[in-house]
């Protein structure tokens, strides 16, 4: 039998595949320049423009459970080349966008690739040699940041020197090489579950979570108390207690919720989320600290192409750190690799509330919250890779994802709310107050310590993901 294609070229196969990462990573941040632009850019009101970000959030949220576990089933590469012909489309849509509608649309389309970074890394498990293993998922898990991180300031550079279509044009055009080099290079998994979709089961996650993540994006503006706000809530929980029914009565489910309340699976998703709240309070607190005006008394006036320069450090420093985070779960396992990637985000967090100021105190803060998003990130898919079959790597890491992405919808919601409540009046215009973001960075990190002390409950002792791929599973050549 001849050697698989990644065992002769696993460098290869990992760079590709950190790149379509990154490149879906880049896509979601893609027109945060444009956002105080939009509503002239598209000629709609401000409150219909954010539907261009909700858009994203929520197709990705329906869109990662369920390409996770139909690549379980019929091929993760198959399904990570149809992420990213989805992503290519959305761009090109967004690229000939001149309304909200099509925009939306388009926003949808790339929101459907969110997909690929828990495929790749279920193609990694399948496919590459046991010693790589951890290195490579460390590798993939960082590009989710660093895409983001460093597609900040080429976006702004050519929002502000360029028209803002040629965004999309370049986020197609990365799109279709990542397309290509999968086709090319990356290796369809043998692994596969084959057996029947749980269409039912998917309809219902995706009611349940459209409508959770539409209350908490949406809250602020329709009121928190508000009957629909409440109506969208109320109705989540109870869509979710049927599925959760469901899904324990089906014979082939979408998600294998015995599976996921394992002690390893449920503790690693629940710190995930946490986690993930944690995280993503540094994008909503140091881009405003960076522009507000110096005569707030604690803005630095800066534009946003300098936001973007003073971000981008954090994303190389999360790919510097991701063979750290494998040696050290290596030697430790991952459960020490999250804790301790836990407390140098508190750590930076903690900084941030006494240094914030100059610029450089900017930089050195996104830096060491980058380090320690780099370590958490890297031993999160080893940790669920860890306690499920090979079989299912794929929608595990999918939910595993989910997990972090409803955590940084709640705290978007949560840090507006404080912001919003927190103010001052400079200019005659009214700001956060410097008192707010302390409060925001102080809750990050409390919710940075919340997850690690959640994951230091899993068991010291965890089967690596190499011994996990010994788990038996149906091969298909």
């Amino acid at each position: 039998m001849p050697e698989p294609a990644a065992a002769r070229r696993p460098n290869l196969v990992v760079a590709v595949l950190a790149f379509a990462g990154i490149v879906v990573s880049l896509m979601q941040t893609l027109v945060i320049p444009l956002i105080p632009q939009l509503p002239r850019l598209l000629h709609a009101s401000p409150s219909d423009t954010t539907w261009a970000i909700t858009a994203t959030l929520l197709a990705g949220a329906v869109a990662t459970p369920t390409m996770g576990r139909l690549g379980d089933m019929y091929g993760k590469r198959r399904l990570l080349l149809a992420s990213l012909v989805l992503l290519v489309a959305g761009s090109a849509v967004g690229a000939m966008s001149d309304s909200l509608v099509p925009m939306v649309a388009g926003r949808a389309l790339q929101g459907l690739a969110a997909g690929v970074i828990p495929l790749g890394i279920s193609i990694m498990r399948d496919e590459l040699p046991a010693e790589r293993l951890g290195s490579a998922t460390a590798l993939m898990s960082a590009s989710l940041g660093v895409g983001g991180a460093l597609g900040l300031p080429a976006a702004a550079l050519l929002a502000e020197r360029a028209d803002w279509h040629l965004l999309f044009w370049v986020s197609a055009g990365l799109g279709a090489v990542a397309l290509a080099l999968v086709a090319t290079i990356v290796p369809e998994s043998r692994v596969r579950t084959g057996g029947r979709f749980d269409l039912a089961g998917a309809a219902g996650l995706s009611v349940a979570l459209v409508g959770l993540l539409l209350g908490i994006s949406q809250g602020a503006d329709w009121g928190w108390g508000s009957p629909l706000t409440i109506g969208l809530f109320a109705g989540a929980l109870a869509v979710l207690l049927v599925w959760g029914r469901w899904e324990l009565r089906a014979r082939q489910p979408l998600v294998d919720l015995r599976t996921s309340a394992r002690r390893q699976v449920l503790l690693t998703n629940l710190a995930s989320a946490v986690f993930g709240f944690a995280m993503f309070a540094m994008s909503l607190v140091l881009p405003q600290l960076l522009q507000l005006p110096a005569s707030t008394g604690y803005g630095l006036g800066q534009s946003m192409l300098a936001v973007g320069l003073v971000m981008a450090p954090s994303g190389l420093v999360m790919m510097a750190v991701a063979p750290l985070s494998a040696r050290i779960s290596r030697a430790r396992g991952p459960r020490t690799t999250l804790m301790l990637g836990a407390f140098v985000v508190a750590l930076g967090y903690g900084v941030n509330i006494v240094l914030m100021t100059e610029t450089w105190h900017l930089v050195l803060v996104s830096s060491v919250i980058g380090a320690g998003i780099g370590l958490a990130y890297g031993s999160m898919p080893a940790l669920v890779m860890g306690a499920v079959p090979v079989s299912e790597t794929a929608a595990a890491n999918s939910l595993n994802t989910l997990m972090r992405s409803i955590g940084t919808s709640v705290s978007s919601a949560v840090s507006g709310v404080v912001l919003a409540q927190l103010t001052i009046t400079a200019g005659g215009a009214i700001f956060p107050s410097q008192s707010g973001f302390r409060l925001v960075m102080a809750i990050g990190a409390a919710s940075a310590l919340l997850a690690l002390a959640i994951i230091s409950f899993v068991p010291r002792r965890t089967p690596s993901p190499a011994a996990a791929a010994q788990v038996p599973a149906v091969a298909l050549n």
